[in-house]
C-alpha cells in the first residue's frame, strides 16, 4: 500500500458544495449485521449487565462505540498477509519480518513483542518501578496507573491547568508543562523510576501532544539523566493532529516525523489493538541495556521471545497496519469522523470536549447531568441512559474509572466524560448522525436521569466488571418515555 502524503489537505476532501463533512477513504466489501432493539429490550439488558456497558453482550449492541481496541476494521493487504504466517514457537520468520518494520519506521533496535498494550505496561513497572518509585506522566491510564500502584509506586501528573478545561480551543492539550515537570522531578529526587509521554491522552478526551513539547520534555530527561517512555497506542490519530496542527511539520512526510519522535524517546510500546489496527502489542528499545532488564519479564509473562503470547497472523498484520499508519488517508478517518460527530452534538447544543480529539467523542457528562452528584457516578449513570436511548454503548469516563483512596474514600476525577469511541473504517455518517439524533432526545430529557451505586465493586479496575444499580426507577421513566416519544419503541 502506497504512502499517501497530501500536504495540501492532509487527506481531507473538499466539496464543491461547501458542506464540511467526512468521506469514508475505502469502500465496504464485507459487513456485519446489527441490530437495534425495543427500549424495553435495551432497558432489560442494561439491568442485567448491572448498568455497566463492559458487561452488556454485545449482541444487544446497536454501535459499539466502547472503545477502539481491537475493533478496528483491518485492510485487505493484512488480511492477506496474515495468510503467510511462520506458526513457530521460536524463531518464527513472521516475528523477524514484524521487526524489521518496527526498525523501519521506529528507527529502534531491539523489539519485545506483548499480546496486548497492558501486558508492555506490566512488563515495564515490573522492570522499573518498586516501592517508593514515582513515575511523572502527562496524564495516567487506567491500566498504567494500576500497575505501578500495585508495585508500590505513585503516579503523578504534569498537564497545564488549561488542559482539564472542556471547552477550550488549545491545540495540545496533553502536552506536559515543563515548569511542573521540573518541579515534580526535584521534589521526587532519587524515588524517580521515568517520565511517560500518552500520546494522545485518552483519558482527557483523546487529545494530542505536540512535536516540540516531545522535543522539550527529551531534553529536560535527557540532562537529568531520566528514562522517557512513550505510549504510542494513540500515535496515529496524535500523528494526524501534529500535522494539521503544528505548521512546521504540514509538508513533513509523516514517516519523518515518526522517527523523530521515537529519537526523542529511551523506551516506546504500544498497543497494536490500537496503533496497527489488529491485536497484540510491543516494546521498542535502542537501549541494549533496558532491553535485557525487560527480557526476561516476556518469557515469564507473555510467552517466548519472537511471538510475546500473540498469534503469528496478527503479527503479520501488525506488520501491515503499521506501514499504513504512515497513509494520511488512513490516520485521518478516526479524527474527521470524530469532529463530524462533535458538530452534531454542538448543533444540539450537548457539551463536548473541544478541540475535538483523537479516539472518540468526548460528552461532558458533568454538565449534561449537572444535577447528579460525583459520588453517583454521572458518567456512569449517562453511560447507561445513552444505551437505553439509542442502543449505542459508550464508555464512562470519570469517577467510576479512578482507584478508591486508602482509606476507601472515592477519588472524584478531574473530569466526568462519556466516550463515544470512533473505530477507524467501521462507521458511516449515517450513523453518526443517529447517535447525535440520540443523545439530542436525551439532552431533552436529561433530567429523568439519575446516579447510580455500587452492588458488586472489585479493587482493581472496578470499570471494568463492577455492578451497579440505579438509585431510583430512573431508568424505567426513561424508557417509558422514549416508548412514548418513538411511537416504534425504537
Amino acid at each position: 500500500m502506497s504512502c499517501v502524503n497530501n500536504s495540501t489537505n492532509n487527506g481531507k476532501i473538499v466539496f464543491f458544495s461547501g458542506e464540511d463533512i467526512p468521506l469514508e477513504m475505502h469502500k465496504v466489501r464485507m459487513v456485519q449485521r446489527i441490530q437495534l432493539l425495543p427500549v424495553q429490550e435495551r432497558l432489560a439488558a442494561i439491568r442485567e449487565a448491572g448498568s455497566n456497558t463492559f458487561l452488556l453482550r454485545n449482541r444487544d449492541v446497536f454501535l459499539d462505540m466502547l472503545t477502539d481496541s481491537g475493533v478496528n476494521a483491518m485492510s485487505d493487504n493484512q488480511y492477506a498477509a496474515m495468510l503467510r504466517a511462520d506458526d513457530s514457537y521460536a524463531g518464527s520468520e513472521t516475528f523477524y519480518r514484524l521487526s524489521e518494520v518496527l526498525q523501519d519506521i521506529f528507527d529502534t533496535r531491539y523489539f519485545l513483542p506483548a499480546h496486548q498494550g497492558r501486558a508492555c505496561e506490566n512488563i515495564i513497572a515490573n522492570a522499573f518501578i518498586k516501592p517508593g518509585s514515582v513515575t511523572v506522566m502527562n496524564y495516567h491510564f487506567t491500566t498504567t496507573k494500576a500497575h505501578i500502584t500495585r508495585l508500590g509506586g505513585t503516579v503523578l501528573e504534569v498537564l497545564g491547568d488549561a488542559s482539564l478545561e472542556i471547552d477550550s480551543d488549545l491545540p495540545f492539550k496533553g502536552n506536559l508543562d515543563i515548569a511542573k515537570l521540573e518541579k515534580t522531578v526535584n521534589e521526587a529526587g532519587d524515588n524517580m523510576a521515568f517520565v511517560r509521554i500518552e500520546a494522545g491522552t485518552n483519558l482527557i478526551g483523546g487529545q494530542p501532544v505536540s512535536l516540540q513539547n516531545m522535543r522539550e520534555v527529551s531534553a529536560f530527561c535527557r540532562k537529568r539523566g531520566i528514562m522517557l517512555v512513550l505510549d504510542a497506542s494513540l500515535l496515529a490519530d496524535n500523528l494526524y493532529f501534529i500535522k494539521t496542527r503544528e505548521e512546521e511539520c504540514r509538508d513533513r512526510p509523516l514517516a519523518d516525523i515518526v522517527k523523530e519522535i521515537a529519537s526523542l524517546m529511551d523506551v516506546i510500546y504500544f498497543s497494536a489493538r490500537k496503533l496497527g489496527c489488529a491485536r497484540g502489542g510491543g516494546i521498542m528499545t535502542n537501549s541494549e541495556k533496558l532491553f535485557k532488564k525487560m527480557r526476561d519479564f516476556v518469557t515469564l509473562y507473555e510467552g517466548f521471545l519472537t511471538y510475546g503470547g500473540m498469534s503469528v497472523r496478527e503479527m503479520e498484520a501488525i506488520a501491515v497496519g503499521l506501514r499504513e499508519t504512515l497513509d494520511i488517508n488512513v490516520i485521518n478517518q478516526t479524527p474527521i469522523f470524530v469532529e463530524a460527530l462533535g458538530k452534531e452534538l454542538q448543533k444540539r447544543g450537548i457539551p463536548v470536549v473541544t478541540p475535538f480529539g483523537g479516539l472518540g467523542c468526548h460528552v461532558d457528562a458533568s454538565r449534561f447531568v449537572d444535577h447528579i452528584p460525583q459520588e453517583e457516578y454521572p458518567a456512569g449513570a449517562l453511560a447507561a441512559a445513552i444505551f437505553i436511548a439509542s442502543g449505542v454503548r459508550g464508555m464512562e469516563r470519570g469517577t467510576m474509572s479512578e482507584q478508591r483512596n486508602p482509606d476507601g474514600s472515592e477519588r472524584l476525577s478531574e473530569m466526568e466524560l462519556v466516550r463515544l469511541a470512533v473505530p477507524k473504517r467501521v462507521f458511516t455518517l449515517s450513523h453518526m448522525r443517529f447517535v447525535a439524533d440520540r443523545l439530542g432526545w436525551l439532552w431533552e430529557n436529561r433530567k429523568l436521569i439519575g446516579g447510580l451505586k455500587f452492588e458488586e465493586e472489585p479493587e482493581t479496575l472496578r470499570f471494568f466488571v463492577g455492578k451497579l444499580k440505579p438509585i431510583n426507577d430512573w431508568q424505567e421513566r426513561l424508557a417509558e418515555k422514549f416508548a412514548k416519544d418513538m411511537p416504534n419503541g425504537i
